[in-house]
């Protein structure tokens, strides 16, 4: 462990509505532990880690819109969301919202910037009600000194994000807006054949770098091709396998 790691910088916790001490609130025990589970991989974490966790979590309900953080915020904990969907982005200075990336709950939402005692390097925005939750730096530290396991659980968690981050500016970068779409999509469904769509036509656009319309233009022809079907802000999808080579395809 480095010594970075096992010292501890001045922490001033938010200001927050408190935890509960057996977990969070409007979450099942059962429930919570799996969101843990996903958010830490591998095998259920142990009662102690899982009680540790529940203890130090400084939980935010978030309606539609709601800031989650700010670049001008100091990072001063993980950042994840257990329900709802967030987008990071940049808050413009008219108000308006440019979203670049979307996280569906259970996920990681900033997991680096309070080990780098730094600002967050984007904004952060609720894309409809979500829960996130906040794990203080210090107290995590803490633990992990406690359960090394946890190490090595986080640093994956990291990788996974450099992974997913790696794989979509490749994808930006050789594969054509059609695949990049599907790709997407592909994601987003996280294997199930429907996905209800959290984000305005054009915030799906900006993340793919089109336009709005050749947006439209793209979900219309996959539609001609049988491969998905929509209906409002539910899109099927009837042919994964064929997506899928459709993503893939050199």
């Amino acid at each position: 462990m480095s010594s970075s790691l096992q010292s501890l910088h001045a922490y001033a916790p938010p200001v927050l509505p408190p935890s509960g001490l057996s977990g969070l609130p409007g979450i099942e025990q059962g429930a919570l532990a799996e969101r843990w589970q996903t958010l830490l991989g591998g095998a259920r974490p142990s009662s102690e880690v899982l009680a540790a966790l529940q203890l130090m979590a400084e939980p935010r309900d978030l309606a539609a819109g709601a800031r989650v953080f700010s670049r001008s915020d100091a990072a001063r904990g993980l950042v994840a969301v257990l329900e709802g969907t967030v987008g990071l982005g940049q808050q413009r200075e008219d108000g308006s919202f440019q979203l670049e990336r979307t996280l569906r709950g259970p996920a990681w939402v900033d997991l680096a910037s309070a080990w780098l005692m730094e600002g967050h390097d984007q904004d952060a925005q609720a894309l409809g009600p979500v829960r996130v939750v906040e794990l203080p730096l210090p107290a995590m530290r803490q633990l992990m000194l406690r359960q090394p396991q946890l190490q090595e659980r986080v640093l994956v968690a990291m990788a996974q994000t450099v992974r997913a981050l790696s794989a979509a500016t490749h994808d930006l970068m050789h594969k054509d807006a059609e695949k990049r779409l599907v790709a997407w999509l592909l994601q987003q469904s996280e294997g199930r054949p429907q996905l209800r769509l959290a984000e305005r036509k054009r915030d799906i656009a900006a993340q793919l770098a089109i336009t709005p319309e050749t947006l439209s233009r793209m979900m219309r022809q996959l539609k001609e091709k049988g491969l998905i079907a929509v209906a409002g802000y539910t899109v099927q999808l009837l042919d994964l396998a064929g997506l899928r080579d459709l993503a893939r395809e050199a």
